[in-house]
């Protein structure tokens, strides 16, 4: 297994500067080195789109065991296999892991996630590590990863410890090369671990942010805001001179030799030759600055349009509107977040299963048959009552089971709490038949 080849390295280094691009663009770095006595108002837009879009997509997302059948060893193989992912999610802080995972995928365009087990303990170890420095070689398929790398930098103590590699530079790099049957770490440039793989798999799960045509790497959502984003601030920064400048007036003398004692200043008196003239410059004089104002308003427009999230989605309409209406209003949002979500759901799912592929193998634990769904919930608010009422119609004319009517109305696990139901309905109908025999009794 040998290091990267030079056509790797050049697509690393090529991706590696895109990345720092989009990222420096994210963090509001907009305009290029400018003077000191320049004014740029930088408005980040572009970062609230990608900040609000990801909290759409995520809100609500559950992962759930799901049992082969309705036999009570599938229910007790599902139940574990659920206390443990619901385990996993605690100690990794899944929560906010995949919360940054997903603002880097957005930014970036692609995203990874990597699994590990922890001996220590006893337990699976979930990192999002810097897609920077992941490169893939696929099968023929285009699909299947064969290899994956991973380079990165640790200090020299942490390249010690790990790996007995001693040298005297303050930092060391790294390059983890992984394959399903094997595995091989070099620090340096120098081999300094290589065996076979112990998971069986390899333990990364790269996935685009939304697909980019041709090629395995994905699409920011910041490359379509990018020129809208800079013509935003140049004509705000611009408008804002205007403005300015408006309230300190130019005067404008004609026929002057000199300008010394003209001041612009509240109840200032010029003298001026006979046949020269002065008077201040009204920049705003024929509705110059309501041009700026409409052209602002237009990009406002177009960012809108090429990010898909409409006004609306910032909150404030101001106006009222239905259920129906409002969900018109931000259809656009609402196709962008299930193209992300079609993409999501193999990549949440891919990792729950892996996860019970590591404890399978390290605790001997038996998962057979038990399968994972990914639970989203509605990206808008719901009128509950509505929601209830037409769940309610189709169960009772045998078109939903409880379950899928559950599921529809956000419940996380539909399967405990119909157990849960069931349980309280066989109480009551206890409770019913010893008051109803208690009647009797004293009716005697």
């Amino acid at each position: 297994m040998n290091n990267l080849s030079p056509s790797a390295n050049d697509e690393l280094n090529g991706r590696g500067r895109r990345y720092r691009g989009l990222l420096d663009f994210y963090r509001g770095q907009h305009w290029p080195a400018a003077r000191r006595e320049d004014k740029r108002l930088t408005f980040n837009y572009a970062a609230a789109v990608v900040d609000k879009l990801t909290a759409y997509l995520l809100n609500g997302m559950s992962v759930r065991a799901a049992a082969a059948d309705e036999s009570a060893e599938s229910g007790v193989r599902a139940g574990r296999a659920q206390c443990l992912l619901d385990k996993t999610r605690s100690d990794n802080f899944l929560d906010r892991l995949d919360y940054e995972t997903e603002i880097d995928a957005a930014v970036l365009g692609d995203g990874c996630y990597r699994l590990g087990w922890d001996a220590v303990s006893a337990s699976v170890r979930v990192t999002s590590p810097d897609v920077a420095g992941i490169e893939v070689s696929y099968n023929f398929d285009g699909v299947t990863a064969e290899r994956v790398t991973h380079a990165y930098a640790v200090d020299k103590e942490t390249a010690r410890r790990a790996w007995g590699f001693d040298c005297l530079n303050r930092t060391v790099d790294v390059l983890e090369t992984w394959t399903a049957a094997e595995y091989q770490v070099a620090c340096g440039g120098e081999v300094v671990a290589v065996g076979l793989n112990p998971y069986g798999f390899i333990p990364f799960i790269v996935f685009p942010n939304l697909p980019r045509s041709k090629s395995p790497w994905g699409a920011s959502d910041l490359e379509p805001l990018i020129e809208v984003q800079r013509e935003l601030n140049r004509s705000t920064s611009q408008l804002s001179r205007i403005l300015e400048l408006s309230g300190n007036p130019i005067a404008v003398l004609e026929n002057v030799e000199s300008s010394q004692d003209i001041a612009v200043s509240p109840g200032a008196v010029w003298h001026v030759p006979e046949e020269a003239k002065a008077y201040l410059l009204d920049l705003l004089q024929g509705g110059g600055a309501q041009l700026h104002i409409n052209y602002i308003e237009l990009l406002f427009r177009v960012l809108h349009d090429l990010s898909e999230m409409p006004r609306a989605a910032f909150g404030g309409l101001g106006r009222d509107v239905s259920g129906v209406a409002l969900e018109l209003e931000l259809q656009p949002l609402l196709q962008r977040v299930w193209r992300k979500r079609l993409i999501r759901t193999g990549v949440y799912r891919k990792r729950a299963e892996l996860m019970l592929a590591l404890y399978s193998k390290y605790l001997g634990e038996n998962f057979d048959g038990v399968g994972i769904e990914v639970i989203w919930s509605p990206v808008l608010p719901r009128d509950m009552a509505a929601a209830v009422a037409a769940e309610q119609a189709l169960v009772q004319s045998g078109i939903h089971s409880r379950k899928r009517a559950m599921t529809g109305l956000g419940v996380d696990d539909p399967d405990r709490e119909f157990s849960d139901w069931l349980a309280e309905r066989e109480s009551i109908l206890k409770m019913n038949r010893s008051n109803n025999l208690k009647a009797g009794e004293s009716a005697v």
